[in-house]
């Protein structure tokens, strides 16, 4: 498993990276690889509001349907509109496929550095 150090994350399994006041959120490899092969990408359109914990769309693998949730709260300023098309791309390189960018965030603190959120997978594997 990858656990990029410049990115934090959420317990629902979405990774965070905030660059000038916009957060950048995808899918964590831990997520993609508990899922298994990804073959739909459901997401908010530009202009939506997020709130941190609440789902901003879903994902179908071939295992099952799963909300994706906004670890932050904020306004969807861009979607990812290659993942529509082509979903596998979050199966291959999770942290490259962001789902959505987001300006006026709020929330961050309550996010997981890199070694906190592989602990706790590492625990939710176990599990």
């Amino acid at each position: 498993m990858n656990f990029p150090n410049e990115l934090r994350y959420s317990k629902s399994h979405e990774w965070v990276k905030i660059e000038d006041g916009v957060a950048v959120i995808g899918l964590t490899d831990y997520a993609q690889h508990e899922l298994g092969d990804l073959v739909f990408v459901n997401l908010p359109e530009e202009g939506d509001e997020l709130t941190a914990g609440e789902a901003l769309g879903d994902v179908e693998s071939v295992k099952a349907v799963s909300d994706v949730y906004s670890p932050v709260s904020g306004t969807v300023s861009e979607i990812n509109e290659e993942l529509l098309d082509h979903p596998e791309l979050i199966n291959e390189a999770p942290y490259d496929a962001w789902f959505v960018r987001a300006t006026d965030i709020t929330g961050e603190e309550e996010l997981l550095d890199a070694a906190a959120y592989e602990a706790f997978c590492k625990e939710e594997s176990e599990k």
